[in-house]
């Protein structure tokens, strides 16, 4: 018998511990009584019955009660003292405020229950959060204050592991857009000492505040070198499809100009050991896109040739009937590559990086037609053209070329409501002061938000496992951000399960057999 066995067991025999001498002596105590039973139904219409805690305050200083609470959803199944996963789901999108939300059915909560996991979903302030105080209107929610409260919510589960249903050394993050961003910075801060004093003053409970893994899907992150990302990648369009004025094209193109450097700074490597510049980056994304294209077809997926992708059997062999670079026969087929039926094959490692089970290189057969090429300023095109794209800048928009505020620009705003660029490039186009820049109080604020700084510090703990997606046509940032990401995660020694899932929007939680294959698999090698 373990020790949360025979402790939770102890309390169940003795009945020592009340819910009243347990809120009296620790406020951040968990009560394993306090619980109501309720059942959902799943599409398939069976149906799941659990316990719901719900109400949970996380921290002792609550500065905004309608978000600052957590539910906990346990199967009434599960035997007490049982150490299974917990999946942590973060509602937060647009950096906005989320409540404390109950499990759906359509979604990885009421999975994670059917599969017999505890559910955590914890409420958090964000960029639309308001408190009244004698008179005047307070926003709560200004960075970095709803990652603190994610943050707190970690802490509560580990600090009451001892007496909770479910596994605090396993816990799974999920979340998506601004969501999957929280859902990586609990990957990358965990126990990071930066945020401790602020985690302090809340009240938050003592102790660690790392995560197991994280899920994230379509990650609005890296917000302050989002924008020289985004305009790298789709200033191609701001001619065709974008449609762009002169005035939008100077911001696109001197945006872009900023993303080489920033490139070169992230000295990453590919898996297979090359260094990941501007120079070869637009190569790496085409190898990434077209693994997704040929895991879409072999799954019996259309794909239109109108769209930039180009398939083997439109190319002519040439006439020594050598293979195009970088393509090889495979063993027992003749050297000038053409098998009895006359196709091709491709040899794995050919398609996408090595990128686990979801992004490495599919498997073929002689019934699905692959693809050899991508135009990737036509495919970039045909994205555009499905969603339109963001003006510039995509993200730091506040005041440039008039443009109002974003979500972003709230979040990093003040407490007053009053929005704030992030970034040197939009406040000096802001102001029209050549030699304006970020204050250090903000510059601190806006560190905290970026995962990207804090993978590989020696003072963070990571999360070990990551489970990351981008839609091959989400437009919602560039594929750059969630492709450094991962490479970045991928170089630290991480295990990272990344794909650009095909024809895939701005989402997330889909395709669950995938992810819950990829939890049973992750939770099982601990």
């Amino acid at each position: 018998m373990n020790m949360k066995t025979g402790l939770l067991l102890f309390m169940a025999i003795s009945g020592t511990v009340s819910r009243t001498s347990a809120q009296t002596t620790d406020p951040l105590r968990f009560d394993p009584e306090n619980y109501t039973v309720q059942t959902l139904q799943m599409p398939d219409g069976s149906s799941v019955s659990y316990k719901a805690y719900e109400g949970i305050h996380y921290v002792t200083n609550v500065e905004d009660p309608a978000y600052q609470t957590l539910n906990l959803y346990v199967p009434e199944t599960l035997e007490a003292g049982t150490a299974v996963p917990i999946l942590l789901r973060t509602y937060v999108g647009g950096y906005m405020a989320s409540t404390a939300k109950t499990p759906s059915a359509t979604d990885a909560t009421g999975r994670a229950l059917s599969e017999g996991y505890v559910v955590c979903i914890p409420g958090s302030r964000g960029s639309n959060s308001v408190v009244s105080e004698n008179g005047k209107d307070i926003y709560t929610g200004i960075a970095p204050n709803g990652l603190l409260d994610l943050k707190a919510a970690v802490r509560y589960l580990h600090y009451n592991d001892d007496v909770m249903p479910g596994d605090a050394d396993r816990i799974f993050t999920d979340g998506t857009s601004a969501g999957g961003a929280m859902s990586a910075l609990l990957g990358a801060t965990g126990n990071c000492p930066e945020y401790a004093p602020y985690l302090e003053r809340m009240g938050a409970a003592p102790g660690r505040d790392d995560v197991f893994a994280s899920i994230c899907y379509c990650p609005i992150t890296d917000l302050d070198h989002a924008d020289s990302e985004y305009e790298w990648l789709y200033g191609c369009t701001n001619d065709g499809v974008r449609g762009l004025d002169s005035a939008q094209k100077r911001i696109s193109s001197e945006l872009a100009a900023q993303c080489p450097a920033y490139l070169e700074s992230l000295n990453l490597t590919t898996p297979d050991g090359e260094k990941l510049t501007a120079d070869n980056y637009r190569e790496y994304l085409k190898k990434l896109l077209m693994a997704s294209a040929h895991k879409a077809l072999e799954a019996g997926a259309e794909i239109p040739d109108s769209i930039g992708i180009v398939f083997y059997q439109e190319k002519r062999l040439p006439v020594s009937g050598h293979l195009p670079e970088g393509m090889a026969p495979r063993p027992g087929h003749p050297q000038n590559g053409r098998p009895q039926n006359g196709r091709p094959e491709m040899l794995d490692g050919r398609g996408a990086p090595s990128f686990g089970p979801g992004g490495g290189a599919p498997r073929f057969n002689n019934r699905t037609d692959f693809v050899a090429d991508i135009d990737l300023d036509v495919y970039l095109a045909y994205v555009a053209s499905v969603t339109p794209l963001k003006t510039p800048p995509a993200f730091d928009a506040w005041g440039v070329l008039g443009s109002p505020a974003s979500p972003e620009n709230k979040v990093f705003g003040n407490e007053q409501g009053e929005p704030a660029n992030f970034t040197d490039f939009s406040l000096r186009q802001h102001s029209q002061d050549g030699d304006a820049a970020i204050d250090p109080a903000l510059q601190q604020r806006i560190y905290l938000m970026n995962p990207m700084n804090f993978i590989g510090a020696s003072d963070s703990t990571l999360a070990g496992h990551w489970f990351i997606r981008h839609g091959a046509r989400d437009r919602d940032t560039s594929f750059l951000v969630p492709i450094n990401l991962a490479t970045k995660l991928q170089n630290t020694g991480a295990d990272v399960d990344f794909a650009l899932p095909w024809n895939r929007p701005h989402s997330g939680d889909y395709n669950l057999d995938e992810l819950f294959e990829w939890i049973k698999r992750t939770a099982s090698a601990r």
